[in-house]
Order: structure tokens, then C-alpha cells, then sequence
């Protein structure tokens, strides 16, 4: 068992519930302390240490550090891509505020390492849309990409004016059978599995040849760790890496969903959420990722939908 204690903001949102999951597993269970504004998510209550606790309230959270003796923090809560253009001045102050103050909190009680999550929300329409680059023209045009970019300015200035150990991906759309979707672009990939199960058809927000970068829950609780667990020397980018796995469409993902459940059908009500994609990479260049602390995918779009479709036939209790 490692020796650092560990605090988990926003630890019942979409990644936050697995990650902490993880994270238990590697350091045992008293010594990562999850916290959300809400109740327990079922799959957190009784597993370990949970607090209710607001990712705004910095006195709060600070209180609790020094309470707990933490070492780590993971700040995870934040307003989403959809979500956040519906509230844009909110999704702001969450996502900066937020951070801010923990970067700050690192700094004071000189913490050994903060983890906090980018996206693919970084880039827009100038960028270069095919395995897009680490380093290339960012001009995200969503409060949450806005938001997400100067976040990883401030996590590499605290990184170069003070030293702190700020660690950060950029995750593309993610997906998972333990958790719902928290308010993302990428959600019709989570939700079109729930729907062919439960009726045997989805209507898409996006249309079919919408390309986007994607990835297994698992792959990216496992690169989370792997990259917190990173020598300091292989970490080479303060900002945050590029992280990816696959990509496709909605068309190719109801293609390997048909495999299982021929019958499925999907058709396709484009809303607000497709301009949101059209100004994301169709695809993510993760070179450096993989270069400088050893990154590797292990799903791909069949693999995945195999295991998505036998873990939701059990909990949602389909016997098709």
C-alpha cells in the first residue's frame, strides 16, 4: 500500500465514482477520502471514507485537508460541454474557481501531487481536426473548452513559479456501464448502449458520420493512475496530455451494437450539441503521452461494445 491520502472532489460524477473505486484498490480504502455536493453514489456508499463537500467552498475544503492530513488531491467537479453552454457565467466560476483555490491550497500546504482533468473541449474549428497535435492552435469556442485551456495555463504556471505537481489529460468522449453521463457532447455513446437494450432503438443528438475521439472508462481510469504514478522526470508537459484510444461515429458504433442485437436501429435528430462537435477533433495524436510515460490503449470499438453490453444486460437485467 502506498503511504498518501488522498482527497477526491466531484467523486460521484462520471469519472470521479471509478476512479475512486481505483484509487482505493492501489492505496486502501481509509486513505482515499471521496467527497461530492450530493449523497453517496450506491456504487461509494460504504466503501470507504465520503464526505459531503462543495468544490467552491475553499475554507471547507482546506478545513478537511488539514483535518485529514491529505497529500493528494483530485479535483474532478465541473459543468460539461452541453451542459455548461445552457449556464455559461456558472460553468465559469465552477470550473476556475475550483481550481484556483486547490492550486492554490497546493501550494500552501505543500501537496504532493494535484490531479485535474482537460478535454478535447480545449480545441475548436481552427484546429487542426485529424489526429490533432499536443501542441498545435487552441481556440475552443464552449465556456467549458475555454474554461478547460485556462485551466491548464494556471496548473503549468503553479507548476513553473512554485513547483507544484500538477498532473493533466485531455480526455476525449468517455464511456461506462457503472456510471451516467454527466452533461457531455459525447454522451449519445453511453446512452444509444442503455437504449438498445431497453427498446431495441436510439435517436442520435448527433448526426452518423459525426467523428469523434473516444475511450473506455477503463483505459482511462487505468492512464489517470499511470500517469499520477509517473516518475516526475517522465512528466515532460505541464499543460495537459493528449489522451485517445479510438474514434468513430454514431453510425459505426450502432454497426458493432448490431452485431449483438441485430434488430437494433438507430436514426439521427441533430440538436445544439452537433456545432459543439463539429468544432472537436475527429481524431487525437497522444505520441507524447505514449512516449514520455508509456500510455497504451487496450479497447477498441468491438472490444468495448462486448463488454458494455455484458456488464448493462446484467444490471439493467436483460435476458435478450
Amino acid at each position: 500500500m502506498k503511504t498518501e491520502k488522498i482527497l477526491i472532489i466531484g467523486a460521484g460524477g462520471q469519472i470521479g465514482v471509478e476512479l475512486t473505486l481505483a484509487l482505493r484498490k492501489v492505496y486502501g480504502e481509509a486513505n482515499v477520502i471521496a467527497t461530492d455536493i450530493r449523497e453517496a453514489h450506491p456504487l461509494l456508499a460504504g466503501a470507504g471514507p465520503y464526505a459531503i463537500l462543495d468544490a467552491m467552498d475553499g475554507k471547507a475544503i482546506h478545513e478537511l485537508v488539514k483535518k485529514e492530513g491529505i497529500t493528494q488531491i483530485y479535483l474532478l467537479a465541473a459543468l460539461l460541454s452541453a451542459t455548461g453552454e445552457k449556464a455559461p457565467m456558472k460553468a465559469w466560476d465552477i470550473n476556475m474557481q475550483s481550481l484556483l483555490q486547490v492550486l492554490e491550497l497546493g501550494v500552501q500546504e505543500k501537496l504532493t501531487k494535484i490531479y485535474w482533468p482537460s478535454s478535447i473541449a480545449v480545441f475548436g474549428p481552427t484546429t487542426p481536426r485529424e489526429e490533432t497535435p499536443q501542441q498545435t492552435v487552441v481556440e475552443p469556442r464552449t465556456v467549458y473548452g475555454i474554461s478547460k485551456y485556462a485551466g491548464e495555463l494556471w496548473c503549468q504556471y503553479y507548476n513553473q513559479r512554485w513547483g507544484l505537481d500538477v498532473r493533466s489529460l485531455r480526455y476525449p468522449g468517455l464511456i461506462s456501464w457503472k456510471s451516467e453521463p454527466g452533461g457531455g457532447t459525447t454522451d449519445y455513446a453511453v446512452e444509444i448502449y442503455h437504449e438498445a437494450l431497453k427498446h431495441g432503438k436510439y435517436t442520435s443528438f448527433l448526426s452518423e458520420d459525426t467523428y469523434l475521439p473516444m475511450m473506455y472508462m477503463d483505459d482511462a481510469i487505468r492512464g489517470t493512475i499511470e500517469l499520477m504514478e509517473a516518475p516526475q522526470e517522465q512528466i515532460k508537459s505541464r499543460m495537459a496530455y493528449n489522451l485517445s484510444a479510438m474514434s468513430f461515429s454514431p453510425k459505426e458504433i450502432a454497426a458493432a451494437i448490431q452485431k449483438h442485437i441485430p434488430d437494433f436501429t438507430i436514426d439521427y435528430a441533430p440538436d445544439f450539441r452537433q456545432q459543439i462537435a463539429n468544432g472537436w477533433p475527429k481524431s487525437i495524436d497522444d505520441t507524447a503521452a505514449r512516449n514520455h510515460w508509456g500510455w497504451a490503449h487496450k479497447y477498441d470499438l468491438e472490444k468495448m461494445t462486448a463488454d458494455m453490453l455484458l456488464h448493462l444486460k446484467e444490471q439493467l437485467h436483460v435476458t435478450q
